[in-house]
């Protein structure tokens, strides 16, 4: 494939996209604030149609120039028929034919999947996981999302919509959830109810997830054990993961896990104490490699392997 790609990495907080050279290489990046956006599908799609519109004209190049463009969508998506079933943390998106949508105003091919998905992607060809026949991503951050590669495959699940780990259930009671459930895993670490409890805990309602970050550097040990805590949480719900799946590696990206270092060594020890004894001798959990990156590379390779033929799927 000798054209360029376009990868978007839509999330709660921000969309991010960028143009993708045949290598990999990502020649331009541009991003949007999703709440900006959020009142209506339609206010969203026409602000991606017309981010797209510019990346292309102010970096030289036409529709031409581009083979595909992939889209990573935080929410249930129909990927043969190129629809978002729904969004929970996006309102208004219920079985909204983006793909049609996007490809009638373009005149390029579109392809979507979940998020997740994506990024797994993304780590798994170029990033931690490279090389790894059987792993799980998850990101941590306005929602928890999960990716599963089984058996050197991208596996979506009957309906398309495998991999939603986020909304695991860690009690059979709890607080509810946008998805409609309660207790869900989400409910427990997502960014919002994060800095909820950070709010509390340092009597601040102003503080943010990176000051907690910076405080704990500083050994705060109320910040220290505010990220253990949160990694008590992951640990508890990897737990499960790991014993039903038995993965030979568990990569975790998203912006909560930029505090990898105060969170990796309790994960791991709930991991030890609770997973089942072969699953937890074979399993590594590490810290994602592309950052901000991994939804844009992973929508390349979602583009690529399609017109390509590859099996992804």
């Amino acid at each position: 494939m000798r054209l360029c790609t376009i990868g978007i990495d839509v999330g709660g907080t921000n969309i991010k996209l960028g143009l993708v050279a045949p290598s990999g290489r990502i020649i331009a990046r541009t991003n949007l604030i999703t709440k900006s956006y959020a009142r209506h599908p339609r206010h969203l799609i026409n602000a991606l149609v017309s981010a797209v519109r510019d990346l292309i004209r102010d970096n030289g190049k036409t529709a031409k120039d581009i083979a595909g463009i992939g889209i990573g969508l935080p929410g249930l998506i129909d990927v043969p028929q190129g629809i978002v079933i729904f969004m929970p943390n996006i309102p208004g998106w219920k079985n909204i034919p983006l793909r049609r949508i996007m490809e009638r105003q373009l005149k390029i091919p579109v392809f979507l999947d979940n998020d997740v998905n994506v990024i797994t992607l993304g780590e798994w060809k170029s990033g931690a996981g490279k090389g790894c026949a059987n792993l799980v991503c998850i990101t941590l951050g306005t929602g928890v999302g999960g990716g599963l590669i089984l058996n050197n495959a991208l596996y979506r699940g009957e309906g398309f919509v495998a991999g939603e780990i986020g909304h695991l259930p860690l009690n059979e009671d709890g607080p509810s959830c946008n998805c409609g459930g309660y207790a869900c895993f989400e409910r427990y670490v997502g960014n919002r109810i994060l800095m909820q409890k950070a709010a509390q805990l340092f009597r601040d309602t102003s503080v943010r997830l990176p000051d907690v970050f910076a405080r704990a550097r500083r050994g705060d040990r109320r910040a220290i054990r505010f990220w253990q805590d949160a990694a008590t949480h992951i640990g508890n719900a990897l737990v499960g993961v790991i014993n039903l799946l038995n993965p030979r590696m568990i990569i975790i990206g998203g912006g909560v896990a930029n505090n990898f270092r105060f969170m990796g060594p309790t994960i791991r020890k709930v991991i030890r104490q609770r997973a089942l004894k072969v699953q937890k001798k074979m399993v590594r959990v590490v810290r994602a490699e592309l950052g901000d990156d991994a939804g844009i590379l992973g929508a390349h390779i979602l583009v690529k392997e399609a017109i390509l033929g590859r099996k992804i799927i």
